[in-house]
């Protein structure tokens, strides 16, 4: 049973010492050997299943989330991950024999996996537990010991993820601080191997510019505004369900639902209309008594999103409670291009429809804005094929929404303003680990022609050139 929680924010000196703790454990080597970390990764996801009903309970209180979407949006994507890194670790972290070129030989060339060491992750409110603890899943796997800073919104969920925690792993070997922005500050002060961030672009730009500080190399996992293109030859129906079932999964809290949509105007109406029955046909007329829908995190994220209400004509939808932080799945028509609902990430229910009658429009929409962290084509698999040529995201679905980032063989990252690096499955192995380049040379033999005066130096130069 999860009772109502107040997270207090950690102290500067219990930071300090948590760091401290973690940069002792890491010397140890306690963390490196492949059996510790199966074994890790065992004992985590015995501790996840064993709070699954609490996780449930969290995730309801903080952003009123089902069970069922929990488990398909949280839960689930970590246990599977879980099971992927325990099944593949063994052959991911085999030191491998690679080729060497002729000019090299008798030598013998290696690439080794090896831990980074001490790494941080901070973890967005919107999806509070899978984007803190999938990464958390490469990190282990890869042997480095985890600082974890979670969002302060989702207090309720902090609190088992905080037991999971402390259930799973020594406290030398993953621990979480709590706090908002001094916290955050803090922890950026401090010299870590990597680290891991999901988040705002504007706030990945602070995390990159404090590790700068200490040359450490950062994930940025971002978003932006995520285009969804629907052309006059798509399945209309098939769109206007994956696109609705898209932007209203955690009430469109999303970093890769569709942002807005660009339809072709001969079937503009045609995919309202069925945008519209799929809501009602899941939420019913009256969206805010469903059990299906989420809550916005927070009373000031409501009102940011319903500002977004006033900047065009609204087709459907555009209720409203603020002491509910509730918004309904809104359509937006007429909005202006240049309007701040068309320039930010929406990060709420509310699709803006433009409408083109030449793809070329479409593309030159997307095209001025930022990379995208998704995009999203409803049309057949030969125009498919023109637009991914076209335009670049990070990632991208054809004919669906949102179903890339459950692909564990698949990297999910940003790229340009929508982030840099890629995790899931063995990616989340790779960028958490050093590869080590290695190169093995015999004694018996010692060739002369690397050293002065060169002798022999021609057939140097035919094997070099």
């Amino acid at each position: 049973m999860v009772k109502t929680v107040r997270m207090e924010a950690t102290s500067k000196e219990l930071i300090d010492r948590k760091v401290s703790k973690l940069q002792k454990h890491y010397k140890t080597g306690s963390t490196k050997s492949v059996d510790s970390r199966i074994s890790n990764l065992k004992r985590f996801k015995k501790a996840i299943l064993s709070n699954e009903s609490n996780i449930y309970e969290a995730l309801f209180k903080d952003l009123r989330k089902s069970e069922e979407e929990t488990l398909l949006t949280e839960i689930g994507l970590v246990i599977k991950e879980i099971d992927h890194h325990i099944k593949h670790l063994r052959k991911w972290s085999k030191t491998k024999r690679v080729s060497t070129p002729l000019y090299l030989l008798p030598s013998s060339s290696h690439l080794k996996h090896e831990p980074l060491g001490v790494v941080m992750i901070i973890a967005p409110w919107n999806y509070p537990f899978q984007l803190l603890m999938n990464p958390l899943v490469g990190a282990i796997s890869a042997g480095n010991c985890v600082m974890l800073k979670p969002s302060e919104f989702c207090v309720h969920t902090n609190a088992v993820m905080e037991k999971i925690i402390e259930e799973a792993f020594d406290t030398g070997h993953v621990t979480m601080v709590h706090g908002g922005k001094e916290a955050n500050q803090e922890l950026l002060a401090h010299r870590f191997d990597k680290i891991f961030f999901t988040g705002s672009p504007r706030l990945g730009k602070i995390v990159m510019k404090a590790a700068a500080e200490h040359l450490t190399p950062v994930v940025l996992e971002l978003g932006g505004k995520s285009p969804c293109i629907v052309d006059k030859d798509a399945n209309i129906d098939i769109a206007a369900k994956r696109i609705a079932w898209g932007k209203t999964i955690n009430l469109g809290q999303t970093c890769i639902a569709p942002d807005y949509l660009l339809v072709h105007a001969d079937v503009k109406e045609e995919l309202q209309n069925r945008i519209i029955h799929h809501w009602e046909e899941t939420f019913g007329k009256t969206p805010q008594e469903s059990d299906w829908l989420p809550r916005m995190v927070t009373k000031e994220a409501f009102d940011r999103v319903s500002e977004y209400l006033s900047q065009g004509s609204i087709v459907y939808g555009g209720k409203i409670d603020r002491e509910d932080k509730f918004i309904s799945p809104t359509l937006m028509d007429n909005v202006d291009i240049s309007a701040p609902i068309m320039e930010d990430e929406i990060f709420g229910p509310i699709l803006p429809v433009l409408s083109f009658t030449d793809i070329q429009e479409a593309i030159d929409l997307v095209n001025a804005k930022e990379k995208p962290l998704a995009y999203y084509y409803f049309g057949s698999s030969s125009k498919a094929k023109q637009m991914l040529n076209a335009n670049t995201s990070g990632g991208a679905c054809i004919n669906d929404t949102i179903m890339h980032i459950s692909n564990h063989n698949l990297p999910f990252g940003g790229v340009g303003n929508s982030g840099m690096g890629h995790y899931h499955g063995k990616h989340s192995f790779d960028v958490f680990s050093h590869q080590r380049s290695i190169v093995k040379s015999p004694t018996w033999i010692d060739l002369p022609f690397r050293y002065a005066p060169f002798k022999h130096f021609s057939i140097v130069k035919k094997l070099l050139t």
